[in-house]
């Protein structure tokens, strides 16, 4: 059940999973995370405390897609985070992020280690308020990341294939916004 509702709640979060598992990534402060590798990647999440593997999804990804991802949700998280910050560290990067949507707040913190070319791994843990009473207040997770090699013949950059099978592509997902309600 756990392991259910921590892929549940990560699910959420795939957008800035996909980059590197955190809303903290989405804007350039002092220091912005590198980008990655163009092609196939594997992204895996790992409750910290059980080891057991949550969520593995695969991405294709080119420079242009992870640009003009953080880039569309940068403006979503100036509206949403308090605090939003990314530092150079001498391990890789440690993000922090305060962000509140619809009455639920998280507080983050990641460390992310890793090369962007082949592989790296970004260590998150939250704390959420506001949430109903069966969801986890505390997560910690990691996020793996690898590089599989050049996206399949029937893939394009910003497309994510999901557990069973199931593929959206988080670019056609952006021209979509526009037909939600204001």
């Amino acid at each position: 059940m756990r392991s259910t509702i921590l892929s549940l709640c990560a699910a959420r979060l795939i957008a800035g999973v996909v980059l590197a598992g955190l809303p903290g990534i989405l804007t350039a402060n002092a220091d912005e995370l590198p980008t990655r590798k163009p092609g196939l990647w594997e992204i895996r999440m790992v409750d910290a405390d059980t080891k057991a593997a949550g969520m593995t999804m695969q991405q294709c990804t080119d420079a242009a897609t992870d640009k003009d991802l953080t880039s569309n949700l940068s403006p979503m998280a100036k509206q949403t985070c308090s605090k939003n910050d990314i530092r150079k560290t001498a391990a890789g990067y440690m993000t922090d992020a305060v962000c509140t949507v619809n009455g639920m707040s998280m507080t983050s913190h990641s460390d992310i280690t890793g090369d962007f070319n082949s592989a790296y791994t970004v260590k998150v843990t939250s704390k959420t308020s506001g949430t109903p009473a069966n969801v986890p207040h505390d997560i910690a997770m990691t996020v793996e990341a690898k590089w599989l090699g050049p996206c399949k013949p029937d893939q394009k950059p910003g497309d994510i294939v999901m557990p069973g099978g199931f593929k959206i592509n988080i670019t056609d997902m952006q021209k979509l916004k526009g037909l939600l309600p204001k």
